[in-house]
């Protein structure tokens, strides 16, 4: 198994796929979602195999091949313990949209085309150990999903799709504009992550200006506040499935980006500026949590929410680039964050889809008594979101308590500060239980079924990974914390 490039075949198989489904033409929707399900199901087995092999610490199961010589520019990918997480976590989270998404019948062969193109991306993203084929994946994400927005959205989703792609693509020219000065002062030139890792070349002001342009490019991907403003209305008007992706898989692209190109390759400057960017962080893990209260459309809510969980992230980095003591605890809740926010929050988007499909409804006012109508569905979204708000046992519970760890050894009153955050979460996810849930069931007659065998085989195994992880973290901490030490970190 040594020799079998399986991080190529991850990358590569869903576009086979895709191609495969394109040479096809078929317009049957049984025949495409079989072959969407049955390559995103192979590539969640390529990347636990990638797992299983092992991830020592440092980069590891590199893959090269030269590609623009002249340039100095390498398809190159590896994987270390920062990497493995979220390529495992887009695994699974593309093959259950997938299976979510089976009842999709308007041009079936397309939506999964799609879907299978933005996993090669995404993967390609988190695996690629070379600035410019990381440049390629991440411009690819946009593509994507900014076709799945604006061909399968709701009512607005023309509009949603062109803020999304507007946004990020500003975000990406910033990123390409750092690219081009570590690329132009690293001696001698070169795209290659990780001699740039290894020797970051940039000192001074030019370190200062890229780590801002770095800033920029994950502040907008992430998002934080003020740059967030393209999230609700994207996840407002995206189909299921590019929501669960969105939030589960593409927002992580701006988390890993400020660990693995701002603290990594600007390392000096992020700790010259580490105190602004946790008290952007702080203000807009509090700022997702009081608009998230605010608003009464409960996929709205649940967007919201993920401008909180998504400024804990970058708190945390900001932690680990400002501490002196090598501590990991920031680091390594911020990598375990990123997963559990995707597995909580896809989950929580799959379970607000099936709300939709038997209500014709997000809008909490005209909810209510749920449970008494679906029990299944609510208790799934009632423990999800209990997941959510931080409770422990659950998924996000041991990634949060690092963050706190880490960040009260460096900046204890911000990160006090940082404890209204959970305190508004668990406000606000309470008021939407009751109101969504509890009370008397609608007066309307609705569908008396509750989740269906396809939403399970989607909803279920997400709701095993958030009980496994709050229980037994270690499982990935393990693999998180050795490449910490690897970056020098205890």
């Amino acid at each position: 198994m040594q020799h079998i490039p399986l991080l190529s075949i991850s990358i590569f198989l869903p576009l086979l796929g895709a191609l495969v489904l394109l040479l096809l033409r078929t317009q049957r929707r049984a025949l495409a979602f079989a072959l969407g399900i049955g390559t995103t199901a192979l590539t969640v087995v390529a990347t636990a195999l990638i797992w299983v092999r092992g991830v020592p610490g440092g980069f590891a199961q590199v893959e090269e091949l030269r590609w623009i010589p002249s340039l100095g520019a390498a398809y190159c990918v590896g994987v270390d313990g920062i990497s493995l997480p979220l390529v495992l976590l887009t695994a699974v989270l593309f093959l259950v949209a997938m299976i979510y998404s089976a009842k999709v019948s308007e041009q079936p062969s397309s939506f999964v085309a799609l879907l299978l193109l933005l996993e090669t991306a995404c993967l390609g993203a988190f695996l690629a150990l070379d600035l410019l084929l990381f440049y390629v994946f991440f411009e690819l994400t946009l593509v994507g999903m900014y076709f799945i927005i604006a061909g399968w959205g709701h009512e607005n989703r023309k509009k949603a799709a062109l803020i999304f792609f507007i946004y990020t693509l500003v975000g990406s020219l910033f990123l390409l504009l750092a690219f081009l000065a570590l690329y132009l002062n690293a001696a001698p030139h070169t795209f290659d992550m990780r001699m740039l890792l290894a020797h970051p070349p940039l000192t001074g002001t030019a370190a200062a200006l890229t780590f801002w342009a770095f800033f920029l490019a994950f502040a907008i991907k992430t998002p934080l506040f003020p740059f967030h403003t393209w999230l609700p209305v994207a996840h407002t008007e995206a189909p299921t499935a590019g929501s669960v992706i969105l939030a589960g898989v593409m927002l992580k692209l701006g988390g890993y980006g400020f660990i693995r190109f701002s603290l990594q390759m600007t390392p000096d400057a992020f700790r010259q500026f580490a105190p602004y960017v946790m008290a952007l962080a702080l203000f807009s893990a509090i700022y997702g949590a009081l608009a998230a209260l605010g608003q009464t459309d409960i996929k709205r809510l649940v967007a919201y929410t993920s401008v909180n969980h998504m400024g804990y992230v970058v708190f945390g980095v900001g932690a680990a680039a400002l501490t002196t003591t090598g501590s990991a605890f920031g680091l390594d809740g911020a990598v375990l964050q990123m997963v559990s926010h995707g597995i909580v929050t896809g989950c929580l988007f799959l379970l607000i889809g099936a709300i939709q499909d038997r209500t014709n409804t997000r809008e909490m006012d005209q909810l209510g008594g749920l449970a008494q109508v679906y029990p299944l569905l609510s208790g799934l979204f009632i423990l999800a979101a209990f997941a959510s708000l931080g409770l422990p046992a659950l998924a996000h519970f041991p990634a949060e308590f690092q963050i706190f760890l880490g960040g009260y050894e460096v900046a204890p009153v911000m990160t006090a500060l940082l404890l209204l955050g959970l305190l508004l979460t668990t406000a606000l996810y309470l008021r939407a239980i009751q109101r969504v849930f509890l009370g008397e069931a609608p007066a309307t007659a609705l569908p008396p079924a509750d989740l269906s065998g396809r939403e399970l085989w989607a909803i279920v195994p997400l709701i095993v990974l958030i009980v496994g992880l709050g229980l037994y973290p270690e499982a990935l901490l393990r693999v998180i914390h050795a490449t910490q030490q690897v970056l020098g970190h205890e």
